[in-house]
């Protein structure tokens, strides 16, 4: 299987915050944000892994930034990297000043998500090469986020997990 770099997957959406999807404070709810971040990171996914994609997990949320109604926002999903059959999929969602155009980092996200095949068993995955710097960055921290997601979940022992090991200079 060829392996694929994150901007044959990237997948970009811009829409505009409407009163519909805001809070009594006219801010865009955390709810409707996290539909769209899994539509953009699903896209990602289905695109990467070529097949039908299932959200594993949200492994991190941060809403550092409150989206006000009217906000014109763009989320971008990439794939930071696949395992066997999951696929990492960090999110960038940021927000356009209407008079400058000038883009902010609002809120990120990192998702896992599964390949399947028709009969819902998982399937393998195209590995990742990254290009860029941050690429490059998200995908060493990929192992290392994996890892103390199973040493939190029980599935691995904490000795077992070698990247976050290295990390705390444990012996």
């Amino acid at each position: 299987m060829k392996s694929k770099t994150p901007s044959e997957s990237r997948t970009v959406t811009t829409d505009l915050i409407l009163p519909s999807e805001t809070n009594h404070l006219n801010h865009l709810f955390g709810g409707a944000l996290l539909a769209k971040m899994d539509r953009a990171a699903y896209i990602t996914a289905r695109r990467h892994s070529r097949r039908i994609a299932v959200t594993a997990s949200v492994n991190h949320v941060a809403f550092n930034t409150a989206i006000p109604l009217g906000s014109v926002v763009t989320i971008e999903a990439n794939v930071s990297r696949a395992f066997t059959t999951s696929m990492e999929v960090f999110i960038d969602v940021f927000i356009e000043d209407r008079i400058s155009g000038e883009r902010t980092k609002a809120n990120e996200a990192i998702y896992t998500f599964v390949a399947v095949d028709d009969t819902m068993t998982p399937v393998k995955v195209p590995e990742i090469t990254p290009e860029t710097e941050l690429e490059k960055s998200r995908y060493e921290a990929a192992l290392r986020r994996k890892q103390l997601s199973l040493v939190l979940a029980g599935k691995m022992k904490p000795q077992e997990a070698v990247e976050l090991k290295s990390i705390f200079e444990i012996e």
